[in-house]
Order: structure tokens, then sequence, then C-alpha cells
């Protein structure tokens, strides 16, 4: 689709769906994209190794931090303290 002032696609009362076969892109040259929605699923993300162990104290739940290479790609991290995101992480290269 191609338009020269924009296209708004909307559903009231049931679902969008895109499915392709390789890459979904989603891009604005000028502005934002906002994703508004009760809860965002981020499917089968890497998970990336920490390059400091971050200790357990004992907790039940895992917590992870989603991090962004700068190629874009998504990872997951196990959350510490600071930040564990490395961008020298093997899932970016």
């Amino acid at each position: 689709m191609e338009a020269p002032k924009g296209i708004q696609i909307l559903a009231e009362a049931g679902d969008i769906q895109a499915i392709c076969r390789n890459e979904l892109r989603l891009e604005s040259k000028d502005g934002e994209i906002s994703l508004d929605a009760r809860r965002i699923r981020l499917m089968q993300l890497p998970e990336g190794k920490a390059s400091t162990s971050s200790s357990s104290s004992g907790t039940r739940q895992t917590v992870y931090e989603v991090c962004v290479c700068p190629n874009g790609r998504l990872f997951l991290s196990q959350a510490g303290t600071g930040s564990t995101c490395q961008i020298s992480n093997s899932v970016c290269l």
C-alpha cells in the first residue's frame, strides 16, 4: 500500500493480523512507531550471556531485561542490580 498522505487500518470489533514468510518492517522516517496495548509479547527472543555473572539471592523467579544491539536486534539478559546489556554480546553479531 502506498499513499501520499497516510493510511489508516482500523478494526473496531476484531483483530488485525499480518503474516509474512521473511521480514515484517515498520518504519517511520520522521515520526515514531507507537505500540499501544495492555500487553506486548516478544516471542522467542534469544538469551544473551552477560560478561559478569549475576548472583542469585535465593529468589524463585528470574527477572530479565530486554536489550537492543546496535543493529536493532533484541535479546534478553538476566537482570542484575545494574544493566546487564552488553553490546559485545554474541547475540549481536
